[in-house]
């Protein structure tokens, strides 16, 4: 049964283009698109997964993710992520074009990122992202992630938030992807119990321990997200992280002194001065994210309040700068 979209609809699922029915792919396509899987065309390697860069015989570029069926639980992601990507179509989620499932392969064909992921440009790319580029980025992540939980009758937790699922597209625009273990919240249940984890450092107490998923789940993981991005430090990062400090103490701690110390030294070029009001949208961006990873899921924020503040963030930062 489809879902219910509340009243309102978003602008920016406006600017998406009705999802039609499609054509579904078959193996022998996608074997010519990636020329037989070659190597060269390999551009990313998950736990699960191969993507692959594509030419459809339309000459549209594309992302393929091929999936493992070698991996017993490869094959019940991919029913999911068919399930959620059914419903759902947003300018900030990764769209998902068609779909191939055969004897021979499960393969998702994606709208086509070509600056990668956020992880990449943390972690491996030569050039940096400065400070707005980062609100921005994660302004954007929030918006997504905002759709999922409220844009619809029955919530849609992600369940696995990080920079690799986080992907640019040729303006930087960032694109939410990768629903493989989302879970479907169904009636009006606010959470739900799982066997499935996300990815470790990102996960929620409640989440890891208990196996409860609800949206301030996702919430905290956005948050760990959103001290990465401003420290460029990962959260299981063992030269700095342990069982007794975790990336939130440490931002905590840092918080109220040495703030300007633990964030990346590339947030702001030569040519940039650490002004106040730059100064104000760090301290505002780490208070948000310790909003957003209190212990208790009831103490945190929601992704409608995260992306006001947000907003406003961005709004006064670009203010400085005029």
């Amino acid at each position: 049964m489809p879902f219910q979209q509340r009243k309102g609809k978003s602008k920016d699922v406006e600017k998406v283009p009705e999802l039609r029915t499609y054509q579904l792919i078959s193996y022998h396509e996608i074997r010519r698109a990636t020329n037989n899987f070659d190597v060269s065309n390999l551009i990313g390697v998950g736990g699960s997964c191969s993507v692959y860069k594509g030419t459809l015989s339309s000459g549209t570029v594309v992302a393929i993710k091929v999936l493992d069926l070698q991996n017993e639980e490869t094959c019940k992601r991919f029913d999911t992520e068919c399930e959620v990507m059914r419903n759902v179509r947003h300018r900030n989620l990764v769209q998902v074009i068609t779909t191939c499932s055969s004897e021979h392969i499960r393969a998702f064909v994606l709208q086509y990122m070509p600056n990668g992921s956020l992880e990449n440009w943390l972690y491996k790319e030569k050039s940096h992202l400065n400070l707005l580029q980062r609100v921005t980025i994660m302004l954007y992540v929030a918006v997504a992630i905002e759709y999922l939980h409220h844009g619809y009758d029955t919530p849609i937790i992600h369940c696995d938030l990080k920079p690799a699922n986080v992907l640019l597209d040729k303006d930087m625009v960032a694109h939410v992807g990768d629903f493989g273990i989302s879970k479907i919240l169904a009636g009006n249940k606010s959470i739900a119990h799982t066997t499935t984890l996300g990815t470790l450092g990102y996960i929620a107490s409640e989440y890891g321990s208990e196996g409860i998923v609800s949206t301030s789940g996702d919430v905290y993981s956005y948050g760990i997200m959103l001290m990465e991005v401003l420290a460029k430090r990962r959260p299981i990062d063992e030269e700095i992280f342990n069982e007794s400090l975790g990336i939130r103490e440490w931002m905590r701690r840092a918080f109220s002194g040495t703030m300007l110390e633990i964030v990346d030294a590339n947030l702001f070029s030569e040519e940039d001065k650490i002004t106040s009001k730059s100064e104000s949208c760090i301290a505002s961006m780490i208070e948000l994210a310790l909003d957003c990873t209190n212990e208790k899921p009831e103490s945190r924020i929601t992704m409608k309040d995260v992306v006001k503040r947000l907003n406003k963030i961005k709004n006064i930062f670009l203010g400085s700068r005029s």
